[in-house]
């Protein structure tokens, strides 16, 4: 629990998130930097924790599962960063399609229930992809790791 006290302090306050860019700039490759850098600061801090906690647990995870780590959510970056919408999606969360995208409050759902293919369909790199595709319902040895990691947080 006070871990998602923590998280919802900094969804409201975000000049404490401090993002380590210069950490997840070195392992992403050219087009995923522009994907990392357009997310929220708040979701690239997360990321970077769940990268550095798989390299903790698993120092030998291969490039892909760290590149993957720190994009994961990439695809919540088709919305502006809102608080309120980020928690009512995560209390509530609407059966609706990821297509077509809406604007308003209904459009916050989609994005919330189908990040991960938001952020699949702009990354190149088919194991990167699949990763990041698969870190809600793992279905790889490195997708329940990402999963975990992502978990801790």
């Amino acid at each position: 629990m006070p871990k998602r006290l923590r998280r919802l302090f900094q969804a409201f306050f975000p000049r404490g998130e401090e993002p380590d860019d210069a950490f997840a700039l070195a392992f992403l490759q050219e087009e995923e930097r522009t994907l990392y850098l357009s997310m929220d600061p708040r979701d690239r801090a997360h990321a970077v924790r769940v990268a550095r906690r798989l390299l903790k647990h698993y120092p030998e995870a291969p490039a892909f599962a760290i590149r993957a780590a720190l994009l994961h959510d990439a695809g919540k970056a088709l919305r502006p960063y809102r608080p309120l919408e980020r928690i009512l999606t995560g209390l509530y969360a609407l059966p609706v399609p990821p297509y077509p995208l809406r604007k308003g409050i209904l459009g916050a759902f989609p994005v919330r229930r189908h990040h991960p293919l938001y952020a699949a369909e702009r990354i190149q790199d088919p194991e990167v992809r699949a990763l990041v595709l698969e870190h809600h319902r793992p279905q790889s040895l490195w997708g329940q790791r990402l999963h975990q990691a992502d978990q801790e947080e």
